[in-house]
């Protein structure tokens, strides 16, 4: 069967997966979405004896519907390879009485490397099934982690440029030192005076200008997107949840049928709404808690029923989810609407002039799947800390986040169903707060001195993702101000209005 796909802001028109995957953002502003999440055609008895490669294409398949096997194997392989230090891609480790899913064993240390290895495999693929002529720039914004793994992926990719928007100031030094020494042709990293919300605002309007869109296509280009707004992005997410529930049914961790919680350190959505996709296709999760660092835009969503990004932006230990405004929500909210494009798009404009919405009582008792939770700097610096001291475990302050929440979580429901943590990011890529929440005199110590010290207390290699930054050359200093965003990227692009 031939899935299609729709916007969430029109309910007329559908498209295949591979024009989701082209345009990245609906013409409307809309995200993709499949018209129906699809179930898994093969059992969790016969999943658990798969690679991360077999999991990946007994998905995948479902959702890109318009690929052959040959191109989809193929897109795969070439994504889940000796860019991963570990054969199994997304090793688990048990922690405490929690399971911890590492998702940072990609060549950016990450998460995002689970989704943006693939995706310009998936994309160029795409592009050659739809006889695309145009150079496809890739335009994506940035908290720190999706910049780097994109262009990771698409340096010096043919057919394809990729210009990457992060906010000064506003990421780790490691996160921009290795987006600033990123290597490649096609690759342009430029930092804006602003917040990610701005950087990620400013992108979504691009997309939507269509005297832009139609000066590029004058000049040979068409814009496709790296953000998990894009449908490519957010279908290799569900195969890690797919892939680690079964690898804790082989390892005889649960019992087959039974039911796990997954906790997700949230910012943009996308990896948590992964967690739901996989649950609709068959996956035996309970509950999804949304952990929240103190931008808890999503906790207070999910407690009151209403989004209010009216609020103070803090600048966290993990900058990846100082967000707040959640892209990817839209599609959640979509669903619980009964997918009525026109109530969708009604509450969109609303968070878009005013800032605020508020969902409706039937609307929010369709969220019954979801828990949202939050963590504050110290909570996170001392779940950190003890963790370590307990285990000898050391994560990085994304993972501490969920970590956290999951503790308080089971603490104050008493439901102890075993939960499986998202681990999001390596240690070593938020060296200087991970290391300081250890202890507080590594805090006058040069964040560079302490990669040898993580080595050293935790026993993990030094990633070779941090080997390369430590004498990389700088080749992208371009800065300018949130306004002159589109006239960056004609200037980068050259081409003349």
């Amino acid at each position: 069967m031939n899935l299609l796909y729709k916007s969430t802001r029109n309910a007329t028109k559908t498209v295949t997966a591979s024009e989701a995957i082209l345009k990245g953002l609906a013409e409307d502003g809309g995200l993709f979405v499949p018209v129906s999440v699809p179930k898994l055609d093969v059992t969790m008895d016969e999943l658990k004896d798969m690679t991360y490669q077999e999991t990946a294409y007994a998905v995948m398949k479902q959702f890109l519907t318009d690929f052959t096997e040959e191109e989809l194997r193929h897109c795969i392989d070439s994504a889940y390879d000796k860019k991963f230090d570990t054969e199994l891609i997304a090793p688990i480790a048990k922690v405490a009485d929690t399971y911890h899913l590492e998702l940072f064993h990609g060549s950016t240390i990450a998460f995002k490397d689970m989704a943006l290895s693939i995706l310009p495999y998936l994309l160029t693929t795409a592009a050659k099934k739809k006889h695309v002529t145009n150079e496809i720039v890739i335009l994506t914004a940035t908290s720190g982690d999706t910049g780097k793994a994109a262009m990771a992926g698409f340096a010096d990719v043919p057919g394809t440029k990729i210009i990457v928007f992060y906010p000064k100031g506003g990421v780790s030094r490691v996160q921009e030192l290795q987006m600033v020494t990123q290597k490649g042709e096609n690759t342009s990293v430029v930092a804006i005076h602003g917040n990610f919300d701005n950087a990620q605002s400013s992108v979504k309007a691009l997309f939507e200008d269509k005297e832009l869109k139609d000066e590029l296509a004058r000049s040979g280009y068409q814009f496709s997107s790296a953000n998990s707004i894009n449908i490519g992005r957010l279908v290799p997410q569900v195969v890690y949840y797919v892939y680690a529930y079964a690898k804790l049914l082989k390892n005889e961790e649960i019992s087959l049928e039974e039911k796990i919680n997954v906790v997700v350190p949230t910012g943009n959505f996308g990896n948590i709404l992964a967690a739901y996709y996989a649950k609709q296709m068959g996956v035996p999760i309970n509950k999804l808690i949304c952990a929240s660092n103190q931008n808890k835009v999503l906790y207070d969503f999910f407690k009151t029923g209403k989004y209010d990004r009216n609020r103070e932006f803090v600048l966290t230990t993990s900058p990846s989810m100082d967000i707040l405004i959640s892209s990817n929500l839209e599609r959640l909210i979509y669903t619980i609407a009964g997918q009525d494009a026109v109530k969708n798009t009604e509450l969109m404009s609303k968070l878009k002039t005013e800032g605020v919405y508020e969902i409706e009582p039937a609307m929010k008792e369709k969220l019954f799947d979801f828990v949202g939770g939050f963590a504050t700097e110290e909570e996170t610096a001392k779940m950190i800390h003890d963790t370590y001291a307990k285990t000898g475990y050391v994560m990085d302050t994304h993972t501490a986040v969920a970590a956290y929440v999951c503790q308080s979580y089971k603490e104050s429901t008493q439901d102890h169903t075993k939960a499986l943590v998202a681990s999001t990011a390596s240690p070593y890529k938020f060296l200087k707060s991970v290391m300081s929440a250890i202890d507080s005199k590594y805090k006058e110590v040069d964040e560079f001195e302490l990669i040898d010290e993580l080595n050293r207390i935790s026993g993990v290699p030094v990633p070779n993702a941090i080997e390369e930054i430590r004498n990389a050359q700088v080749r992208h200093t371009r800065e300018c101000d949130v306004d002159k965003m589109k006239e960056t990227v004609l200037e980068i692009l050259g081409v003349e209005v």
